[in-house]
């Protein structure tokens, strides 16, 4: 490996967790991002040397530049590397090179890749593999996003939003479902569909694929599908299925089936649906690699979730506050549905839109995606570097919902004004939700805050 690596963008939660991994083996680290936060100083006091604002002095010394998916090719480290003819990569080759050693388990999928990727990883250090990982999300067992281990094992959160999975040779893959997104980088669902086929033929014929029998699109690809694979999901015609679903809050119980036969009564620390076919993922992993069935329960069980995932800011006896990183209408339809099974008389759901071209392309989809909820608040669109799409807004989705549906107790607000507003509505037995991939995050810990006092 060379000696010193220059991540461009290492703030980001991809970027940090291969930062981490290449400090962890003694190479020098050096990055930039547009501004500060917590992860910039976490990875400050490790080691790292990192610059606010992009400027091409910034790469001085480095032997390779990195970048994430998120920088542009017009980004003036990535010219000024490229004029001095310093190899360039993209965050997924630099976390292909970390596998090159390691047997892979890599998760993808268009929602659920940071839950089930750290399950996985709670299953294997619970198992005493001692994996190496690197997931989407502040894994909570662990405290961090990334670890090296000792063991043979390489838990990866492979990301499908540039076609950048495809450079993962895994020996076992997990696919959670496909949907339409990213078409941004696609262009059309079709190419998507293609992309997740491929990703599925670089999987070790040796190894297997784990697929989501509930969806409809990963069944299409599966169907010629001649190596080795197990389908997981809650329809009972899948090889590991769940029955007797009971949910308590944010946690939930199941009696677990595989190809027929009885596994037993498992307990999730997590709730929903959509959490106990992840779970089912996991289960059928551990079952192909012979871990012992108890250890199995234990990590399912004693999993302490992922930020930013249905994540409890604030609980007391008159409120809940939850954090979640929902930005696309199934993943909100999902979590608010969860929230159904928590204690609250009243959901109320704030949503911050990510990306204008997310908005445009789905936005019915987002107008209706709040059944679950009493009362809605929107606000403007969080643009994650993209420029403004003429005729898309916050308040346009707003105006949509209402269009639509015309009786859901909904708001506009700026950013700036819904604590204040949340404070004024808020009643005992209420649960407030953040919702979105942007900074809203700010406003569930503000609100967590001034309910605290």
């Amino acid at each position: 490996m060379s000696k010193h690596y220059h991540l461009i963008g290492i703030g980001g939660i991809g970027m940090s967790g291969i930062a981490r991994l290449l400090l962890r083996q003694g190479i020098e680290v050096s990055g930039s991002d547009v501004k500060d936060n917590k992860i910039i100083g976490e990875l400050i006091k490790t080691g790292a040397r990192i610059f606010i604002g992009h400027n091409g002095d910034n790469i001085k010394g480095a032997d390779l530049v990195i970048y994430s998916s998120a920088i542009k090719e017009d980004n003036p480290e990535i010219i000024e590397a490229r004029r001095q003819a310093i190899p360039v990569c993209k965050r997924a080759q630099a976390l292909a090179q970390l596998m090159r050693d390691k047997s892979v388990i890599a998760v993808t999928g268009s929602h659920g890749k940071t839950t089930t990727s750290s399950l996985v990883s709670c299953l294997l250090l619970e198992a005493g593999l001692s994996p190496t990982v690197a997931v989407g999300g502040i894994f909570k067992n662990i405290q961090t996003n990334a670890s090296f281990g000792e063991g043979d094992f390489f838990v990866a959160e492979a990301d499908e939003s540039d076609g950048s999975f495809l450079y993962y040779r895994p020996k076992y893959s997990i696919i959670t479902n496909i949907d339409r997104e990213h078409l941004d980088y696609y262009g059309d669902f079709q190419n998507e569909m293609l992309a997740f086929r491929e990703f599925i033929n670089n999987t070790d014929k040796d190894g297997c694929v784990f697929c989501c029998y509930d969806d409809e699109n990963l069944r299409k690809i599966m169907k010629d599908y001649k190596a080795g694979h197990v389908f997981f999901g809650i329809n009972e015609k899948a090889d590991c299925y769940p029955k007797k679903i009971e949910f308590k809050g944010l946690s939930s119980g199941f009696d677990c089936f595989y190809r027929k036969k009885s596994l037993g009564r498992f307990e999730l620390s997590l709730g929903g649906v959509h959490n106990i076919s992840n779970s089912l993922a996991v289960i059928s992993l551990g079952l192909l690699m012979g871990i012992d069935i108890k250890a199995i329960a234990s990590a399912l069980k004693n999993y302490k979730g992922a930020g930013r995932r249905l994540e409890i800011k604030f609980q007391d006896a008159r409120f809940t506050v939850i954090d979640d990183y929902a930005h696309h209408p199934t993943e909100i339809k999902a979590s608010l549905l969860a929230m159904k099974n928590c204690r609250g008389k009243r959901i109320i759901a704030v949503f911050q839109p990510h990306r204008y071209s997310r908005t445009k392309l789905l936005l019915d989809e987002f107008a209706q995606s709040f059944d679950c909820a009493d009362y809605v608040i929107l606000t403007d669109i969080y643009a994650a570097s993209e420029p403004p799409i003429p005729g898309i807004s916050g308040y346009g989705l707003y105006e949509r919902l209402k269009k639509l549906s015309p009786d859901k107790p909904a708001v506009f607000l700026p950013k700036e004004k819904i604590l204040e507003h949340i404070l004024n509505i808020a009643r005992p037995d209420d649960l407030i939700i953040t919702l979105g991939a942007g900074d809203i995050v700010k406003i569930s810990d503000e609100l967590a805050a001034s309910l605290k006092k």
